[in-house]
């Protein structure tokens, strides 16, 4: 039987770049049991421990049942009972992370402390003794670096020789004087009723009436009231409730070993290097215009039309020559050795369809791999935590919690994580209103939509791509001053504490690891959901009935007698377009599916058929949106003679809409409902289905008020739209949002604010 070392620590102490240190590529990710939160397990990459198994615990900053990180971290520690656990501390902030330590130590699982970022306590002139620290906590400590894979092949041998050997002798403890009297007292009342490896836990638990722990141990009324006697006795004579009680004992406990063993290299109330660079870039005034640079810079370099942009010039290589020249030249040497014919279904089918659609969007790759990892190396470095920080600042102003910027940093990779990630925010009413607005944030699967739209229309210009970012913040913004004015969400947001780790040099193999990790789930997006769409969107394209006759709509265009003046008329004028631009595909089934509904978007510049079934087919995956141009604007066309690559469809794009109708569109398909693999996320997480659909109009109906007052007020103001009911439309618009925005609203009444304080201190 294989051997099971559970890795713990708190959030940004290095333990995702330990666990990828020690496992490499042998890890799988899933969720934990009844659960979504991510699970991570992977096997030692060395060969002499092929049968040790690593599990990844989510990080957290004790093992008290307030989040439902800490839960499952706990509830895996006291069920699973693995053989070890490595505890990964991060040495420059060493007296937070010990708090976890005390309570691991108590679970009586052989343990091996992993002394983190040992580099930068040395560079910052600390002094830690390990020696000292190892005999005074009564387990091994070993020292780490696990950015630069420093101490990782001792802290592993420690840890397997642990488990082998199951060694726990020698533990000190936290408690003291009647605090451990009392503990001891109790674990006498529980003994033949918990765990015996466990018993010091359920003890403290006890003490510190942990409803889920009692509850657990299925007490008697009898052992209950005696315990309650020896609690309420500890809580007389100290002057304090239980819980806090024992929080001070272990602070007390680690003020003291800290004393003894860590010595500061800077002088008392001297900056490190850290705080100096936080003075600046999380400044009041100069924090948010130092994160808007950084932002509009990343999206230059992966997305903006300038010479510095990588992205764009590695997504213009992708479309015209990789998508453009060498796939469909590809598949037109297959086929042609098939004797497969162009104008045959089968050839349509695959290049029309699947090669155009699929091509299409993986032509944005290049793109978001580059905006991937700028993001990640943000991430590594130590920076994004600080965004959290600057923008708790604006959001508590307008009534959100900083916690709420927390999903949205991860709904950027994806919405479905951002979503699950608000599980994090105690107070219900921020959590709703946090799932509400996290997928306003442009994930990955929205960001080839902003690249076609600033590509195709704006030359590339990286103020295009910046501004869909902030257009998201935003979004969240606003929602929250409007939400915050109902009684459903009114009252005071949730106090937001985070750990802001040194910043260090980015680990490249990590940086690496997460791109990939986020490229690689887009493109098998690609390979599957959006092969299905591009084929479904390709057949109804191509097919349709042309005076009764079904079949191919090209070869039915080929027919004279089908074809007549009168025809050409119906049809324009069903289409709402000029009899010249009449062409076969709107024709097809697509478009008279497309045209029943376009009408709704012609308010927002974009009724014609074409982007109305782009936005529907959005809904499924957002990359559908672009696989869908990809189909539906990739039709031959004799007279404008077009070379079939990625600036064809580009070109056909910019020729359809104007600049403000784009941004609109735009707009639109960045904040309306997400995909439905969000949707269902959201539905778990709200566990309410008037709520989610709630949730789902309010993000439609947001993004539709917004495109509408973009395209009419905007366009009337830039000169591209004249003066007419859809501009005052617009004003009514703009005047009811701010309306919402500036009026008084709800004001929370004193069972609300108990509710909220109950909720901030759970």
């Amino acid at each position: 039987m294989g051997i099971k070392i559970a890795l713990a620590g708190n959030p940004n102490s290095g333990k995702t770049t330990l666990f990828n240190e020690l496992t490499g590529s042998r890890q799988y990710v899933g969720n934990w049991p009844g659960v979504t939160v991510e699970k991570k397990e992977g096997k030692l990459k060395a060969a002499e421990y092929k049968d040790v198994v690593i599990q990844d615990l989510p990080g957290i900053y004790s093992l008290s049942p307030y989040t439902l990180e800490e839960v499952v971290s706990r509830t895996y520690l006291v069920t699973e009972k693995p053989d070890a656990i490595i505890n990964i501390v991060d040495g420059t902030n060493i007296e937070r992370n010990l708090y976890l330590t005390t309570q691991l130590l108590e679970l009586n699982i052989p343990m091996v402390i992993a002394l983190n970022m040992m580099d930068l306590v040395r560079k910052n002139g600390d002094k830690i003794d390990v020696k000292a620290l190892s005999e005074a906590l009564g387990c091994e400590v070993v020292e780490l670096s696990a950015l630069k894979g420093e101490g990782t092949d001792s802290l592993i041998k420690k840890a397997v020789t642990l488990a082998k050997t199951n060694n726990i002798s020698g533990r000190s403890s936290a408690l003291t004087g009647e605090v451990k009297t009392a503990i001891e007292s109790i674990e006498e009342i529980l003994k033949g009723q918990a765990d015996e490896k466990f018993l010091r836990w359920n003890a403290i638990k006890a003490f510190e009436r942990d409803e889920k722990a009692v509850a657990a141990l299925n007490l008697s009324a009898d052992k209950k009231s005696k315990i309650e006697e020896i609690i309420k006795e500890a809580e007389t004579n100290l002057d304090d409730d239980s819980e806090s009680i024992i929080t001070n004992e272990r602070y007390n406990y680690i003020t003291d070993i800290t004393a003894k063993t860590v010595k500061k290299g800077r002088a008392k109330g001297e900056l490190s290097v850290s705080d100096k660079i936080d003075r600046v870039v999380t400044n009041r005034i100069l924090g948010l215009p130092i994160f808007a640079a950084i932002m509009f810079f990343i999206y230059a370099i992966a997305m903006g039309g300038w010479s510095i942009s990588f992205g764009t010039r590695a997504t213009d290589f992708a479309n015209d020559v990789i998508f453009g020249e060498w796939v469909p030249g590809f598949f037109d040497t297959i086929l042609g050795f098939l004797h497969v014919e162009e104008g045959t279904v089968l050839y349509g089918l695959i290049q029309d369809g699947i090669v155009a659609g699929v091509g299409a969007v993986l032509g944005f790759v290049p793109q978001m791999l580059v905006l991937f990892f700028l993001l990640s190396i943000l991430e590594d470095v130590g920076y994004m935590a600080r965004v959290a920080f600057v923008m708790d600042r604006i959001f508590r102003q307008f009534g959100l919690s900083g916690k709420s910027f927390i999903p949205c940093l991860v709904a950027t990779g994806c919405g479905v994580p951002g979503v699950m990630a608000s599980r994090t925010i105690e107070n219900e009413r921020d959590r709703k209103m946090t799932i509400m607005t996290t997928t306003f944030m442009p994930c990955g699967a929205k960001l080839p939509i902003i690249g076609l739209i600033a590509g195709a229309i704006f030359g590339g210009s990286p103020l295009i791509a910046a501004s869909a970012y902030f257009i998201g913040i935003g979004s969240i913004i606003l929602s929250g001053i409007i939400l915050k004015k109902f009684k459903a969400f009114a009252g005071m947001p949730a106090p937001f504490v985070m750990e802001l780790p040194a910043y260090h040099i980015p680990s490249w193999v990590g940086v690496l690891r997460a791109t990939w990790e986020r490229g690689w789930s887009f493109i098998k997006r690609a390979g599957s959901v959006i092969v299905v769409a591009s084929v479904i969107i390709w057949f109804l394209s191509a097919f349709g009935i042309v005076n009764g006759k079904f079949g191919l709509v090209d070869n039915l265009f080929e027919d004279e007698t089908l074809i007549t003046d009168e025809y050409v008329t119906e049809l324009a004028d069903k289409m709402n377009i000029e009899e010249d631009e009449v062409n076969p595909m709107d024709a097809s089934l697509l478009a008279g599916i497309g045209n029943t509904f376009s009408f709704v978007f012609r308010p927002l510049g974009f009724g014609n058929w074409k982007p109305a079934v782009a936005t529907v087919t959005g809904l499924v995956a957002k990359e559908n949106v672009v696989g869908t141009f990809g189909v539906l604007y990739n039709y031959d066309d004799e007279a404008e003679e077009l070379e079939e690559n990625g600036d064809q469809i580009w070109d056909r794009v910019a020729a359809d809409y104007t600049p403000i109708a784009a941004f609109a569109f735009m707009i639109f398909n960045l904040l309306c409902a997400p995909c439905f693999a969000a949707i269902g996320a959201i539905k778990r997480e709200m566990n309410n289905a008037k709520w989610t659909w709630a949730a789902i109009g309010y993000m439609t109906g947001w993004a539709y008020v917004l495109a509408l007052i973009v395209y009419n007020v905007g366009g009337l103001i830039v000169g591209e739209v004249a003066f007419g009911i859809g501009t005052i439309v617009g004003f009514i618009a703009l005047g009811a949002l701010l309306y919402l925005i500036f009026r008084k609203g709800y004001v929370a009444g004193e069972e609300d604010k108990n509710l909220n304080a109950v909720s901030a201190h759970a």
